[in-house]
């Protein structure tokens, strides 16, 4: 080893408080070790013992800007490679050692720049989780063969079909990228690739693509958490110092993109409803002096009532409901996006003309020191929030050390990001944006070439065309023959368990208000945050059929100022103590969410009191809510994710059950919705005596209890009864459904019945039998055998959906189109096999997993909220984390299989398919389960 040292960050608030009767914030250090291993690892540690965990994180200074042109998507291909197979972990490699010991299941993520593999696991897994990383970066390029690398092009494939080429405006990044940056720069192509250069890509390829830059020296690991770090630091040298150091890696140089004048490009999108224009200018790279102030700029401009284009094109020109501007600072060049989603029919030059209106309403205005310190508030608040977790913390050492090379680069950064001044951000807007060519991209619906911005031009894009039985064929089951890399140890040997840790469950305190208000709450003090949730049980469930979506209008229209308040005011008074508070509807309720800084907590707390006691109701916002909820309503028409979300829950529930419905209701019921409706729906509804208050963070239980006097005197109670809507019971016979949308490039399947209440004895017990098969990620089935197995889909779940209601299982997933048929047999088969192939070692792998995660279960704020809300909803006592153990451990195999007799019946389900007809509705006769039912006309035939 050489160049050891030990550092300690210590990173103030550097924010005043809000006056000085506020106690200051007290100083957070970040502690790390680094050291840096013969062959130029670099290691860094992190101890925080606050939870039984440590975060592994491997970071490879490599993404798509390190590939060649014709062999893009190679950085996020290897991504989804590393974690099938190692020489000495196996196949299954990662995913399946993740199940066994309690892991949060392994991940990983591709950028431009450098790709991560991360995962949180007990603290007595962390020998295991070195010895896997070591395996990963030294001992895994022979078990890539060609079946192997045939699978998984489909994978890929099956995810670029599924997050672009099957989405709305899913084209866009890729016509600007191309358009943005020269041919020969590396950010011309989009991190996912291309389906023809991932077809195309050769073994020798990949191979060549592995050895240059999966090794040591261009790779970060990071271990954060509950460890020591001497006895860490022996097993990564035991593990990682004799995998050889690779060539040298001269660093890339920076590059901004280059428009030599101003370029517009359209596309006519087959599953976009309204028209979005979006306006990109290049900028500077991360970390640059100008990236800071470009941050500022793109907040301000779009970012609440006051920010200038939502008073142009929201307010005074009623344009749209949403305007967003970002700006992506990467380690070579940068942009700043500004988009616009534009109401149905609206043509986007008069958008255009908005836009410039508003930057002109910029130039003469300026930013406010006033903004600018909300704005920074905002910002220390998110930091924190990165922070709370030990995932958190270890991504950000580190990403500041594969880019600047020292993990305590944090300090530097959060003194640029506080050093940024008012004339810094007109500076940028003048240098970056101002008289600067850009690039403009109209995406319209279908047949509306006329609403893209005069002077456009088509843009390139190149669709699949579903051809049944076009894909490569590969046999999954062959094994890899290798010639082993040789070690100085027996390297397949897994190593053992440490010490294993004790279930620590979080304290949990209750209480009652006179009012009725209940409370529920969790000290913890790891981050100077509190977050809590009001919850008043009612949501969707109260309305009535003619006025669905009130209650959501109801919840948008409570964040929308309040009597003493206007919009912008609150808007100002949250983000100027760096809080956020927002107010939503689901079927059951509705419900306050906030996060703020300890230190704020009082102040953050009554204006979250005021917007629920004192409402604004402002006729004008109302209207734009619904205008707003007519355009997200005309867009789920053609996602086929959320027409195959409505349909199942329809076909579910039936279409006089309220819980079939979507919660933003119709087109014709938003419209019909008056403001007396929203008044009247919140005089009665919004009770104390069916609400509940969740806490959790850095506030005791004296504090919150007297925080909420005031709540308790001025918010009275009133009787309200939750109508109870009757779940039908499981088909007795299956049913296929077909619901066409025109060109789809993949199938979204929802298979499944109605079931169980998260308050049935069976509830949970039934949760555990799905583990296997499609609730424990790559440890299931469905996972293994229509991913893994045959490439059919990027992803395949199942899951039990009860509230205090009775829900349905469902298997979800989307698929390549030209294999709709056969997933479906597939998951048939699946269904019918499961009770009888159930094995001992698959009862296992289910009790070790869920009886070793519960190590890292209260973890983040996050959990420990799910926690109150589960012992809220459904009277669960605090420590029902050790009574589900308790019936993990008891349970048997033919418990299982009178579990998936009762619950996963394939011949008692519903089989929605999504997809294209004219290809695949006939082909769903195959299934067995009788002539499909066509559940629309079937659509005109969009040419491509």
């Amino acid at each position: 080893m050489k160049n050891t040292f030990l550092a300690f960050l210590a990173i103030l608030f550097l924010f005043s408080c809000a006056n000085s009767s506020e106690e200051k914030t007290p100083e957070l250090s970040i502690n790390y070790k680094k050291i840096e291993l013969e062959n130029g690892l670099d290691v860094i540690f992190h101890v925080d013992k606050s939870d039984p965990v440590v975060a592994v994180e491997l970071m490879v200074h490599v993404g798509s800007a390190r590939e060649i042109e014709g062999r893009t998507g190679f950085a996020h291909l290897f991504e989804h490679l590393l974690f099938l197979e190692s020489e000495n972990l196996g196949k299954g490699g990662l995913d399946k050692m993740s199940a066994r010991i309690g892991g949060s299941g392994a991940n990983g993520s591709t950028s431009r720049d450098r790709t991560n593999y991360l995962q949180t696991v007990p603290k007595d897994a962390l020998e295991k989780m070195i010895w896997a990383e070591a395996d990963k970066l030294g001992y895994f390029i022979n078990t890539v063969t060609e079946p192997v690398l045939a699978k998984e092009k489909q994978v890929v494939k099956n995810e670029k079909r599924q997050g672009v080429d099957n989405r709305p405006y899913g084209h866009n990044q890729y016509v600007i990228g191309k358009n943005l940056y020269p041919k020969d720069h590396p950010y011309n192509w989009q991190v996912i690739g291309s389906l023809e250069d991932l077809q195309n890509a050769t073994l020798q390829d990949v191979k060549n693509f592995f050895n240059k830059w999966y090794v040591p020296n261009n790779a970060t690991l990071v271990l954060s958490g509950d460890l020591d770090i001497e006895q860490a630091t022996k097993w990564v040298k035991k593990y990682f110092d004799e995998i050889p150091k690779g060539e040298e890696i001269a660093p890339l140089e920076k590059r901004s993109g280059f428009v030599k004048e101003t370029k517009k490009l359209y596309y006519e999108d087959n599953f976009a409803r309204v028209p979005q224009l979006t306006m990109v200018w290049p900028t500077v790279e991360s970390y640059h002096k100008d990236a800071y102030a470009l941050d500022v700029l793109s907040e301000y401009l779009t970012d609440g009532k006051s920010a200038p284009m939502n008073q142009v094109l929201i307010d005074d020109l009623k344009l749209t409901s949403f305007t967003g501007m970002f700006s992506r600072n990467s380690e070579l060049a940068g942009e700043i996006q500004l988009s616009i989603r534009a109401f149905n029919n609206k043509k986007l030059d008069e958008v255009l003309a908005g836009v410039e209106k508003a930057f002109a309403k910029f130039e003469a205005e300026g930013i406010s020191e006033k903004d600018l310190k909300r704005i920074k508030a905002g910002q220390e608040t998110n930091f924190y929030r990165s922070l709370s977790s030990v995932l958190g913390k270890g991504t950000n050492l580190a990403s500041y050390n594969t880019y600047t090379g020292n993990p305590g680069f944090v300090t530097e950064d959060i003194k640029n990001t506080l050093g940024v001044t008012t004339q810094d951000v007109m500076r940028v807007y003048n240098t970056y944006i101002k008289n600067q060519n850009y690039i403009a991209t109209s995406f319209v619906p279908k047949n509306s070439k006329e609403l893209a911005l005069d002077g456009s031009i088509l843009a390139d894009v190149v669709e699949e065309k579903i051809v049944v039985g076009a894909e490569e064929s590969f046999d999954p089951k062959i094994t890899a023959t290798y010639t082993k890399t040789p070690s100085s140890f027996n390297r397949s040997e897994e190593p053992p368990y440490g010490k294993t840790p004790s279930l620590a469950v979080p304290k949990v305190y209750e209480n009652t208000l006179e009012n009725g208000l209940k409370i529920y709450g969790i000290e913890n003090d790891e981050v100077p945050l509190v977050r809590f949730n009001l919850t008043i049980d009612g949501g969707q469930l109260l309305e009535s059929m003619d006025k669905l979506g009130v209650a959501n209008l109801t919840a948008e229209l409570l964040n929308k100022g309040t009597k003493n308040k206007t919009v912008k005011e609150l808007e100002e008074a949250i983000q100027e103590l760096g809080a956020s508070i927002f107010v939503y509807s689901d079927k059951e309720s509705i419900t306050i969410s906030g996060t703020t800084l300890a230190k704020n907590y009082t102040k953050t707390l009554a204006l979250a009191e005021e917007m629920l006691l004192e409402p604004r109701f402002d006729e004008k916002e109302f209207s734009l809510l619904k205008k707003a909820t007519v355009t997200s309503l005309r867009q789920q028409e053609a996602n086929p994710n959320a027409v195959a979300r409505n349909t199942y829950n329809e076909l579910i529930y039936g279409k006089e059950n309220m819980r079939s419905k979507n919660t933003l209701g119709t087109i014709s019921s938003v419209k019909s919705i008056t403001i007396e409706d929203v008044k009247s729906f919140y005089n009665n509804y919004i009770s104390p005596s069916v609400a509940k208050l969740l806490v959790v963070g850095a506030i005791s239980e004296e504090n919150i209890t007297a925080s909420l006097n005031d709540l308790n005197e001025k918010w009275k109670a009133k009787k309200v009864t939750i109508p109870e809507y009757k779940t039908p019971d499981a088909p007795t016979k299956p049913v296929v459904y077909f619901y066409d949308i025109p060109n789809a490039k993949q199938s979204v399947l929802q298979f499944g019945a109605p079931a169980l209440a998260a308050t049935d004895k069976d509830f949970y017990p039934a949760s555990v039998m799905n583990y296997i098969l499609g609730g424990g990620g790559f440890a299931s089935r469905l996972t293994q055998e229509l991913r893994e197995g045959k490439g059919y889909t990027y992803g395949i779940r199942s899951n039990f959906s009860g509230t205090k209601a009775k829900g349905a299982f469902t298997i979800s997933s989307g698929v390549r189109s030209n294999v709709t048929l056969e997933s479906a047999q597939a998951v048939k088969k699946i269904l019918e096999d499961y009770p009888e192939t159930f094995s001992d070692k698959d009862l296992e792998t289910t009790k070790s997993f869920l009886i070793k995660s519960n190590a890292r279960a209260f973890e983040t704020a996050g959990a420990k909220l799910r926690m109150l809300s589960n012992i809220s909803n459904y009277n669960m006592k605090a420590d029902y984390v050790s009574e589900r153990e308790k019936v993990v451990k008891n349970m048997t195999t033919d418990r299982i299989k009178e579990l998936a007799n009762n619950y996963v019946n394939p011949s008692k389900m519903i089989w929605l398919v999504v997809g294209d007809a004219e290809t695949q509705l006939e082909r769903m006769k195959e299934l067995g389960y009788g002539e499909p039912i066509l559940l629309n006309k079937t659509q005109e035939k969009i040419k491509n």
